[in-house]
């Protein structure tokens, strides 16, 4: 199993598009080990970004990311990191395919509504930046326990 951070910016969470995005993320199979609202303070924003430090966009990067609320969180199954990415869609919402979530629900680049890791390496480095190693949730899907009212 693989896990992978994502992070759903100020512009998903002001238009509301959180649930529907996550509900995507779960219908095509993979798991919500950790999740939470949180306000990005500019430590934390420039923490992230740190690979973008220098470059002439890192302002406004940091600027978007601490005005207004994110939900963060970890997902985790087969391949998570490509399968989140490849849902993604391109950065530019305008040249995303129909189908993925920026093609759907983005025509910007800058307002692009979600993060996903890139790289394994990347995602651990993501997670232990948001997530202290006890928010991070290891559990069984066994729907027949909860669908079916007991085992």
């Amino acid at each position: 199993m693989q896990r992978t951070l994502i992070i759903f910016k100020p512009d998903t969470v002001q238009r509301r598009l959180v649930g529907q995005i996550l509900q995507r993320f779960e219908s095509k199979g993979l798991r919500i080990a950790a999740l939470k609202l949180l306000q990005v303070d500019r430590p934390l924003g420039e923490k992230h970004y740190a690979e973008h430090q220098g470059k002439p966009f890192f302002e406004g990067l940091i600027d978007f990311i601490t005005g207004g609320p994110v939900v963060v969180g970890v997902l985790e199954g087969n391949e998570a990191i490509t399968v989140v990415r490849s849902m993604l869609g391109a950065t530019n919402g305008a040249a995303a395919a129909p189908g993925t979530v920026r093609g759907d629900f983005s025509i910007s680049k800058q307002n692009n509504l979600i993060h996903g890791s890139d790289s394994p390496e990347s995602a651990l480095r993501e997670i232990a930046l948001w997530f202290r190693p006890e928010e991070v949730v290891d559990y069984t899907i066994d729907g027949s326990q909860w669908v079916f009212g007991g085992a």
